[in-house]
């Protein structure tokens, strides 16, 4: 499995909604609320890069109410 940490900025006002169908995204295994930068982390999985991606273009960024991602794609040395 491909592991990717999803940074997400939302649109005030939209958080609470925007949240829920992230969580109830198939692939997303996590959703966390964040102070800073960034407004929330989530966390998915695919079986390969490409369904990772897939996930994360078609399914979170189409969200109402996402503003903007950046991904960090798990690795390992």
């Amino acid at each position: 499995m491909i592991k990717g940490y999803i940074l997400i900025k939302l649109v005030p006002g939209l958080e609470s909604s925007a949240l829920s169908q992230i969580r109830a995204t198939p692939g997303v295994t996590e959703v966390n609320i964040v102070f800073g930068q960034w407004d929330a982390i989530a966390t998915a999985e695919g079986k390969s890069l490409f369904q990772l991606a897939k996930i994360i273009v078609s399914e979170v960024r189409s969200v109402q109410g996402v503003q903007d991602t950046t991904t960090l794609v798990q690795g390992e040395l």
